[in-house]
């Protein structure tokens, strides 16, 4: 309870003086909360945020998605600077749905539709912090523009855009304590980003190229369980396995109740970005922009933090070990490394017909040029360059277009157009002589498959002053194929899978007067199944296949969707109210749970019926109190239950996986000096359930916790084109968990310099 009233201390701030600094506000011709002085590249339906410089300058931000960690009733599952499955979520939706988000850098796709989990998160690692102009994000599917994917939201980064002969640089230090367990340690990292643009002053093109470095160690991520054992051969007595009275006490997931014996090694991770941007703005008014960036990144774990310890102190990691007159197997701390070489092209086009029409198109690419994760099959073999498994994937990656026009007849606006994508995997496992290397590999297993989706939407905006009427729809047609799986016990080819869905969408906007708005938004969406969800199984033990781990025969999500808004601008300070209200009918669920090594493992299905309704609170101000000072807060209650479930009738009425009731954010920014910034953040979750039925809840690993962390950040702009910053995120050092953990108390340094 202390940590939601501390929380909530940000609201009270910016709702105090709303009548004392009361001015009439301009009219806006769209409910955007966030930015006053920039239009959104979105299509604003529901909820709809813009986030700029003015926020920016307030947040610790090692990825570029730290940028939206403030942004109402929205989160990214970062459990460390560097990682590569940061899945946003908006509102109801599960940390783990990454399906359900459409993300975009300057209009191309870059989520990872392949499959449904962590481990497909969007690519944000084209992009570092430093090229961001704005953050845009729409929550709910409310626009006919956007796929039936955006049944969470859309989110779209727009980096900047050369206006003269420009160039910058940015380095930073990172480092985090880490206290946990039998790991204490201190983690390091670093950024270097640096870029230069160039536009014609009298002529039509721009160009800029940046390139990012990052360096990085993040804590370990999964612990290990040994397992009971009733072997007696080559038992090694040993000292140093630690049990966790929290999960001792409110039951565990799996096998995670046993002792804990090793850390899984930090992750040292490198990640090297390219990037070209080419802009043309023609004097006829055509414009294009072509965009080409690539992502290496390199993610080693070769360090297991082993806690037992033979009669001589040596480290012992695996094999039959003797504990507390008890026997038990010691395994899966294993060691790794993942290569990873990815590519996005893409090429947008616009012009205008007429005076009142103009289309657009764009095309792009995500390519998957190489992915290879090698693991050892154990311990011991890591260390010794022993035996162990390659994954490899490739060709894997997915192709997106859309031809679009939008026409003007007085006020009326007609819009529509047309959109295609198609994605595929090929991913093999192999087992290896030595782990390290792919000499000598012999092929284990291989799952593959297809999906495309073809897709026609349209619109019309009608005034009719004072209230604003658009109506939509948009019709999919999806198709998956050459799906299937072969292994030493298996080899199955799936038949083509074909569904579509028509999806209408409303929104009446009207304002009451120059001050105050009111929008009502009701919609439908259709998220049909990913290539994972459909065709790639995990792996038994004996390296065959778990059946239950895929389903071909998934159906799609269906849902049906509303949202109110109410927005008061008070002048100094702007209010916005929302509630909304989701029900989909035949949720995809991943229902993750740890094997017999501690790993995690997921199964999908789904589910007959789930329903959210949520309400937020949204307070702007500006200049309030005193010059200078401006706060951002927000609050969100959020109620997701699983309504029916047949197959497992317990899950009934039961809030759903990994959904808090409360959220809470906020960010206060206060200039001391003209050249001198502070700030305080402050982010705020419930503890969820983290299983279907509500009868996993704890404040450990394994669960979803409560989260409470307190952010600070000092800039100080030495000069014009200097500015330096120190920065503190989760001051309290509060130990929160997403399954995995979060970061401790973690330190940013900062310089940033342009010209």
């Amino acid at each position: 309870m202390l940590r939601r009233l501390l929380a909530l201390g940000a609201a009270p701030l910016a709702l105090f003086p709303v009548h004392a600094f009361a001015e009439e506000a301009d009219e806006s011709t769209i409910l955007v909360v966030g930015q006053r002085d920039r239009d959104i590249s979105l299509d604003a339906r529901g909820l709809s945020v813009s986030l700029g410089d003015e926020q920016f300058e307030g947040v610790n931000a090692r990825n570029v998605e730290d940028l939206m960690k403030y942004a109402p009733d929205f989160f990214v599952r970062t459990r460390y600077a560097g990682d590569s499955n940061g899945v946003p979520g908006f509102r109801g939706t599960h940390s783990t749905q990454s399906a359900r988000t459409v993300v975009m850098v300057d209009g191309f796709t870059v989520s990872n539709f392949l499959g449904n989990s962590f481990a497909y998160a969007p690519k944000w690692g084209v992009v570092g912090p430093g090229e961001v102009e704005q953050f845009d994000v729409v929550y709910g599917p409310y626009s006919a523009r956007y796929a039936g994917n955006a049944m969470g939201g859309v989110v779209n980064i727009t980096t900047r855009s050369p206006e003269k002969t420009e160039a910058f640089a940015t380095m930073q230090a990172m480092a985090q304590p880490y206290d946990q367990y039998g790991t204490h340690d201190t983690y390091y990292g670093y950024s270097a980003e640096a870029g230069f643009g160039f536009r014609q002053k009298e002529g039509p093109w721009s160009v800029r190229i940046s390139g990012r470095h990052f360096r990085n160690t993040g804590h370990p991520q999964m612990f290990y369980g040994l397992t009971p054992s009733t072997g007696t051969a080559a038992v090694t007595a040993v000292t140093g396995a630690m049990l966790d009275p929290k999960q001792a006490v409110a039951g565990s997931p799996g096998t995670s109740t046993n002792p804990i014996f090793a850390a899984q090694s930090p992750a040292e991770t490198t990640q090297d970005q390219a990037k070209l941007r080419l802009g043309y703005d023609g004097a006829s008014g055509v414009t294009g922009e072509f965009l080409l960036a690539y992502w290496h990144n390199l993610d080693s774990q070769t360090a297991p933090d082993c806690y037992l310890r033979d009669a001589n102190g040596n480290a012992v990691c695996d094999g039959l070990v003797s504990s507390g007159g008890k026997t038990y197997t010691a395994s899966g701390a294993n060691w790794s490394r993942t290569v990873r070489d990815e590519l996005l092209a893409g090429l947008k086009l616009a012009a205008p017909l007429s005076d009142a029409v103009e289309v657009q198109a764009n095309i792009s690419t995500y390519q998957i040029l190489r992915s290879d994760g090698f693991t050892s099959s154990s311990w011991t073999n890591g260390a010794s360059d022993g035996a162990g498994r390659l994954a490899r994937q490739g060709p894997t990656y997915w192709w997106t277009g859309e031809l679009s026009a939008t026409a003007h007849f007085g006020g009326v606006e007609l819009s529509g157009g047309g959109s295609a994508n198609l994605y595929k995997t090929d991913l093999t496992n192999y087992t290896l002589a030595n782990w390290r290397s792919d000499a000598g590999k012999a092929f284990s297993t291989r799952t593959f498959g297809k999906t495309r989706n073809l897709a026609a939407w349209g619109e019309v905006r009608v005034p009719f002053d004072p209230v604003t009427l658009t109506l939509g729809a948009r019709y999919e047609d999806w198709r998956a194929f050459d799906g299937g799986l072969t292994g030493s016990v298996v080899a199955n080819r799936y038949a083509s899978r074909h569904a579509s869905g028509f999806q209408p969408k409303a929104s009446l906007e009207w304002a009451a007067d120059p001050d105050t708005r009111v929008q009502l938004s009701l919609a439908k969406a259709v998220r049909f199944p990913t290539v994972g969800e459909l065709f790639q199984g995990s792996l038994n033990g004996d390296g065959t296949f778990n059946e239950d781990s895929f389903d071909p025969n998934l159906r799609p999500e269906r849902s049906t969707d509303a949202n109110l808004l109410v927005a008061h601008d008070f002048g100094h300070v702007k209010l916005t109210g929302s509630a909304f209200w989701q029900r989909v009918k035949d949720t995809i669920f991943a229902f993750y749970g740890f094997n017999q090594n501690g790993v995690s493992t997921s199964n999908f299905k789904n589910v007959d019926v789930t329903r959210q309704y949520g309400f937020e609170l949204i307070a702007e101000a500006r200049d309030v109190l005193i010059p200078g000072l401006d706060i951002d807060a927000n609050a969100a209650w959020i109620d997701s239950v699983t309504l029916r479930n047949d197959a497992a009738r317990a899950a009934e009425g039961v809030q759903f996986p990994r959904i808090p009731r409360w959220r809470l954010n906020g960010n206060l920014r206060y200039r001391v000096a003209e050249p001198v910034l502070v700030s305080i953040g402050v982010r705020y979750a419930s503890r969820p359930n983290t299983d279907l039925f509500g009868l996993q809840r704890g404040d450990t690993y394994g669960y979803t916790s409560e989260l409470f962390a307190l952010d600070a950040r000092v800039s100080w702009d030495v000069t014009q084109q200097l500015r330096v910053s120190a920065g503190i995120d989760n001051i309290t050092n509060d130990r929160a968990w997403v399954y995995h953990p979060y970061p401790q108390r973690s330190f940013l340094l900062e310089a940033g310099w342009t010209l």
